[in-house]
């Protein structure tokens, strides 16, 4: 089973997120894509994981800024000694922001050719996936150019990622609507 969750932020996604992950397996591998370049994000991630940890469930938290397709890679590993464990990644679009901006001026080039090991490592994870992104391309048109790339390509991935998941949730206001039932085929 992989699973998408999204919505725009402050809906609700990362609780649903987690709350899907805890219903489903017994524990549960974190995968936090933030970087804390300031005091109130190192704030943030340490109230995540204050709030995780009193969950009461077994959590395992990995961080990984860049690098997530090879977590996901190594993490899926040998089956034959041991099954892939339940992972939660949070979050793509994150994610995606730290590729995009370690590149420099190759940043859309490299961005897609991380999406593209992102989609791979996604559709051979052979255990079961919860992936959390957000909806940025439902606001206003962002006044500078790379503004405007990183909505473009977050836009893209999502829905890369969408096509390969089993169920694609959309939080808003805290309410989860799955839309892979609700899809319209033509």
């Amino acid at each position: 089973m992989k699973a998408l969750v999204t919505g725009g932020a402050r809906s609700g996604k990362s609780d649903f997120a987690e709350r899907l992950c805890m219903s489903r397996a017994s524990r549960a591998c974190y995968i936090a894509t933030a970087q804390a370049y300031d005091m109130e994000m190192k704030e943030r991630i340490a109230l995540h994981r204050v709030q995780r940890e009193s969950a009461g469930y077994d959590w395992q938290t990995l961080e990984e800024a860049q690098a997530l397709p090879e977590l996901l890679q190594q993490l899926g590993g040998d089956q034959a000694s041991q099954p892939a464990p339940m992972l939660l990644v949070d979050c793509l679009t994150l994610w995606l922001s730290n590729v995009l901006l370690a590149a420099g001026e190759d940043g859309e080039a490299a961005s897609r050719a991380a999406m593209d090991a992102l989609a791979a490592a996604v559709e051979q994870y052979p255990g079961q996936l919860v992936i959390v992104t957000n909806e940025v391309g439902d606001g206003i048109v962002p006044e500078y150019p790379l503004g405007r790339l990183y909505r473009d390509l977050s836009g893209v991935m999502n829905q890369r990622i969408a096509r390969l998941c089993d169920e694609v949730f959309l939080v808003t206001a805290g309410i989860p609507v799955e839309l892979k039932q609700l899809e319209y085929k033509l």
